[in-house]
């Protein structure tokens, strides 16, 4: 079939993720027919650089080598068993490197699909890690006004974007919202506020979850360790657990391996997804400390009750061990860190030369542009200036996915200096052509 016949099949059976339908049958998909590196490839032919990652899972790059020879060889020996009353050797060996590579005294692994999943498993274990201790007034959980843990209701619930997650308010189970900095003058303050609202909740809180250091679908807003050990720190202290959300921050896009490494906390449970199969297959962990872990051990009334089909897919394993193998390999972090000096000096040039980027928030390689016009005020959300800048880009060979008026940049590690400077150029472009009288 033609690019045509594809697209009127898309538009007539697909329903698309966070996209209003209406608006998606009035245009021409993009259709990837492949994909080589940074770079997708259209039906046309067409390349694209994958300025977004994938929605932030390529880390490495599309069709990697030592990736695709990994899946080949798991699916060689078994593509899938159930991890209920069985296991097998890619996804013991993935556990163990995961109990090596998280931050603090991480040692169990329970593996999902998805970011959402692993959210609500770490919910779902701490509300019942304090019930089988006899805490049962501890119900509440705490979260960062602007906070997005996924689109399950038990991660909705802690979620802080109105937008995304208002509509469901009569499913969702009551959170203690904390409000999260935006500028970190505000930092102290917030976090003495935040600390009282906590001690208020005292003995009912059951557990925190933040993202450290970038809340990333609330359009990339950055706070830092001042602000979040002290909050955590209070929380421990009141005896809730602490709930590290990586699904977006971890596998590099900070800097180090994950952000947590840059706070002075160590979590209870530690979620992680994305791109931790590399965006090959669905793949998510809740890692857990052994003492919360020990806190299910016993009578059959104790047991974690959860768990999915697909938990612990061999070939989704096998992708993952390759992909934490590559950070060794080829040196990734050593080569993130010549990357964000590069990306930092391009997005300075950027904001000074157009006057419509009201703000670049960035930390390690995870950035978003946020666009206002030349005076200061934001576009009126009808103009939806940021679909139009990122459909734009598709003309000078990018492909990016706003958050509102907010261009995010979320590069695949591997990219290259030159490859960073034609996203720049791209996206620069972008907001010439749409913004410019």
């Amino acid at each position: 079939m033609d690019r045509d016949a594809f697209s009127r099949l898309d538009q007539a059976h697909l329903w698309h993720p966070f996209t209003q339908q209406s608006a998606w049958a009035t245009q021409e998909p993009l259709v990837i027919a492949a994909a080589q590196g940074c770079e997708l490839i259209g039906l046309d032919g067409r390349r694209y650089l994958d300025g977004i990652a994938s929605l932030w899972v390529g880390i490495h790059g599309h069709a990697h080598p030592r990736v695709d020879a990994a899946v080949r060889d798991q699916l060689d020996r078994v593509a899938h068993s159930t991890m209920l009353g069985l296991s097998h050797p890619t996804g013991i060996a993935l556990a163990k490197r995961l109990a090596q590579v998280t931050p603090g005294a991480l040692t169990r692994t329970f593996f999902s699909d998805s970011g959402s999943t692993a959210v609500e498993i770490a919910l779902k274990m701490a509300f019942q890690w304090h019930q089988q201790r006899g805490d049962t007034k501890r119900v509440r959980f705490a979260s960062l006004s602007n906070a997005y843990h996924g689109d399950t209701i038990g991660a909705v619930s802690v979620g802080g974007i109105p937008l995304f997650h208002q509509v469901y308010g009569p499913l969702l189970f009551d959170r203690l919202s904390l409000e999260a900095p935006r500028f970190r003058e505000h930092e102290q303050r917030l976090a003495a506020q935040a600390i009282a609202r906590l001690e208020q909740a005292g003995d009912t809180l059951a557990a925190i979850i933040v993202e450290p250091l970038v809340q990333g679908a609330a359009g990339m807003l950055m706070h830092t360790p001042a602000y979040l050990d002290p909050v955590l720190q209070a929380a421990r202290d009141l005896g809730a657990l602490v709930i590290i959300d990586e699904v977006a921050t971890g596998l590099g896009r900070t800097g180090t391996l994950f952000a947590t490494e840059q706070l002075g906390f160590d979590p209870d449970l530690f979620c992680i997804g994305k791109g931790l199969s590399n965006g090959y297959l669905p793949l998510a962990a809740t890692v857990a400390t052994e003492a919360v872990y020990e806190g299910f051990l016993g009578a059959a009334d104790r047991t974690f009750f959860h768990g999915h089909t697909f938990t612990g897919n061999p070939l989704a394993c096998a992708a993952a061990l390759a992909c934490l193998a590559l950070f060794d390999e080829e040196q990734t972090l050593a080569h993130v860190g010549t990357l964000i000096p590069h990306l930092a000096g391009g997005l300075a040039a950027l904001a000074g030369r157009r006057p419509e980027v009201w703000q670049v928030r960035r930390h390690g390689l995870m950035t978003g542009v946020a666009l206002r016009a030349p005076d200061g005020t934001a576009y009126p959300a009808n103009d939806r200036v940021g679909h139009r800048v990122a459909m734009a880009a598709r003309g000078h060979g990018v492909v990016l996915r706003p958050l509102g008026d907010t261009m995010v940049l979320m590069p695949p590690l591997c990219m290259t200096k030159a490859q960073l400077e034609r996203l720049l150029g791209a996206l620069e472009a972008a907001i010439i052509e749409v913004l410019t009288p």
